[in-house]
């Protein structure tokens, strides 16, 4: 993991946010609170917004900033679970480092736990950690594996992709989708498509490289 990957990643995922509007959009609208989608495109702006402060910056530094950023700026649910993500990447970068492919799925898994934590949600709740989980139990074990890097993000996506289709006959417990009870059965989670949207993007990058 270096900063120009975490800044074209950035770049990226705000650009392909704004291109996935309809779906996220319709997705929640059906059993979300209907302002997901403006909060992600707020964040994924504001962080490509911040490429001129962060270049030259060491990761730890970059992740940490990102996060931090998303905490006192950003409303919402998303906001807070998403800083926590940053925040705690950040700091695992730092203490483990960041060079190789462990040690990148090693801060993915410490971002996603922040998130389990922060959200008090888990596996089979309809919620973004039905991608980001899955996501990063592949990560890690092909990372341990010693896989090369596009083998690990044509994994990736397939696996945001099953994640995110896992939520489409899921009964909601968190948000306001938990409200609908078996209403929510059929629709997919918005934050899940976000967070394959994103994965897509990031993967998409290092197939590019």
């Amino acid at each position: 993991m270096r900063t120009a990957f975490i800044l074209s990643a950035s770049q990226a995922i705000h650009a392909a946010i704004v291109a996935n509007e309809a779906e996220i959009e319709s997705l929640d609208r059906a059993i979300g609170d209907g302002d997901h989608y403006v909060n992600m495109r707020r964040a994924s702006e504001m962080i490509a917004s911040m490429q001129s402060e962060l270049d030259d910056q060491p990761v730890d530094v970059v992740l940490n900033k990102i996060g931090m950023k998303l905490l006192s700026t950003l409303g919402g649910a998303s906001g807070p679970l998403f800083a926590s993500f940053f925040m705690a990447m950040g700091k695992t970068a730092k203490e483990n480092g960041h060079e190789s492919l462990l040690q990148t799925a090693a801060a993915f898994a410490a971002g996603v736990q922040a998130i389990i934590q922060r959200g008090k949600a888990g596996l089979g709740e309809k919620t973004m950690l039905d991608v980001l989980i899955p996501a990063s139990t592949t990560f890690t074990t092909l990372a341990a594996q010693d896989k090369p890097a596009k083998e690990i993000a044509e994994a990736l996506k397939k696996t945001a992709d099953e994640g995110l289709e896992s939520t489409r006959n899921l009964i909601a417990t968190k948000g306001r989708a938990a409200g609908l009870g078996e209403r929510a059965i059929g629709h997919l989670d918005a934050g899940a498509k976000s967070c394959q949207v994103m994965i897509h993007t990031v993967c998409d990058l290092v197939l590019k490289g």
